[in-house]
């Protein structure tokens, strides 16, 4: 299974993808991705949805506007992975 440390790590490559020049700034989990990153609310749209098909998930999009940070995005993806027994 997958942890929430590689999850939070394929979150911060997938912003880096979608947001070249963020490239060298540092994200953690409680990096506020639209207000600390600059992305505006189409480059957080990209993002979602490149992380949905990366990891196989569907976050609902009333849920979006409630992720703000990537260790809540990280979380929302984490509780949507399928669980091993």
């Amino acid at each position: 299974m997958i942890s929430r440390e590689q999850v939070i790590e394929k979150v911060r490559e997938v912003v880096y993808e979608c947001a070249p020049e963020l490239e060298g700034t540092p994200l953690d989990e409680n990096t506020v991705i639209n207000t600390d990153t600059g992305i505006d609310s189409m480059g957080f749209t990209l993002i979602i949805c490149r992380l949905e098909g990366v990891f196989d998930v569907r976050i609902p999009n009333r849920q979006w506007s409630k992720l703000e940070t990537l260790g809540e995005v990280a979380d929302a993806i984490m509780k949507r992975l399928p669980q091993e027994n």
